[in-house]
């Protein structure tokens, strides 16, 4: 398999990754590759076909990917979502029906019935994309019945283009204390730039998934001193929310997890090994 020169190749542009992969990746399909849907709860994105290789990104249960190689149990793939490039197992790759619904709190379970005394078949994060088939109500809890069997809580759930309010800070809150995960992007682990991400879908709006990316392009640029709700503070490699005009809630490695923080500590605290903000963005 062939090796990405660059593991991100124009993410925040996915019309542009297509011509990116011109001359660097041979292949029959350069434009659309083949369509495969995740299957595993999260899949790792890895930047080589290897365990040991550390993971770039996640990729959501019931998000879509296009697929331009296969070998040896692994897949080259591009994010329909945000078009992050790497290499996932190909295990964790599937065909489906087009989602109708996706989860909305930080993590629930799919059951093997409708009842939640029936054993959990796996977990699900914030954001995974459902295809339901039907419903049905047990003890009176509503539960949505997938396409492979499985029973979600419906009151976890919401249509696939019903979004969570329009406060993305109110849903970055509900990840407090969720364990930091370097290069995670789920409701079981995260890191600063996928918070920034995850929260800001839920609610029906786009960010590229690294912090510099988001630090270059998200938004526009304003002073500290006009700092306020639902803000952005930069740090070269790290991101964090602004939850009022002195609050922070970033992923943080210090914690390592989501955590509120005021902003002059954080920025005290920070200082010494990434030295003073790099910049503030209303996005």
């Amino acid at each position: 398999m062939t090796t990405l020169p660059d593991r991100r190749l124009n993410a925040y542009r996915p019309d542009l990754a297509e011509e990116a992969l011109r001359g660097n990746v041979p292949a029959e399909r350069y434009v659309t590759g083949t369509p495969a849907r995740i299957c595993a709860p999260v899949a790792a994105l890895r930047p080589r076909p290897d365990l040991a290789a550390g993971i770039d990104t996640e990729v959501l249960f019931g998000e879509t990917v296009r697929v331009f190689d296969r070998a040896d149990g692994w897949a080259w793939v591009k994010s329909d979502f945000d078009g992050y490039v790497g290499y996932v197992e190909e295990a964790a790759l599937g065909e489906g029906g087009a989602a109708t619904h996706r989860v909305a709190v930080p993590r629930t379970f799919a059951y093997t019935g409708g009842d939640l005394r029936t054993p959990a078949a796996f977990a699900l994060s914030i954001g995974s994309r459902l295809t339901v088939v039907g419903e049905s109500e047990t003890r009176g809890t509503r539960y949505l019945t997938l396409e492979g069997g499985q029973s979600v809580v419906a009151g976890h759930c919401l249509p696939i283009d019903a979004m969570s309010g329009d406060d993305y800070v109110g849903v970055a809150a509900r990840f407090l204390e969720t364990p930091y995960l370097w290069g995670g992007r789920s409701g079981f682990g995260l890191d600063c730039s996928a918070l920034v991400q995850l929260s800001m879908m839920m609610v029906g709006r786009t960010a590229p998934r690294d912090s510099d990316m988001q630090a270059a392009g998200l938004g526009r640029p304003i002073d500290r001193a006009d700092l306020q709700r639902g803000d952005l503070v930069f740090w070269k490699g790290h991101v964090a929310i602004m939850e009022d005009d002195k609050t922070i809630l970033h992923a943080n490695g210090h914690t390592m997890s989501v955590a509120r923080e005021g902003l002059d500590a954080a920025i005290e605290r920070i200082g010494w090994l990434y030295q003073q903000p790099t910049g503030y963005r209303r996005p």
